[in-house]
């Protein structure tokens, strides 16, 4: 019966170690990771300006709405 409490526990550490690393991901990590492809999906699209700053980024605006100004890589 001991072996059986002791796989049970484990089993139960694993399965909420998995549970916080889960968490941990779709809090914090998912949503920096999703805006990041959104910014770069803009990017694709964006009319930019001429000149670079010191950074090798651009001003850039968006083709549908001008009024949102975005930072790009220069791309050449």
């Amino acid at each position: 019966m001991k072996e059986a409490t002791s796989e049970l526990n484990s089993t139960l550490v694993v399965v909420m170690a998995i549970a916080a690393l889960a968490a941990i991901f779709f809090t914090i990590i998912w949503p920096m990771l999703r805006s990041d492809l959104k910014d770069s999906a803009k990017c694709s699209n964006a009319v930019c300006d001429k000149g670079v700053d010191k950074d090798g980024m651009v001003f850039c605006r968006a083709p549908r709405n001008e009024q949102d100004i975005i930072y790009c890589p220069y791309r050449g």
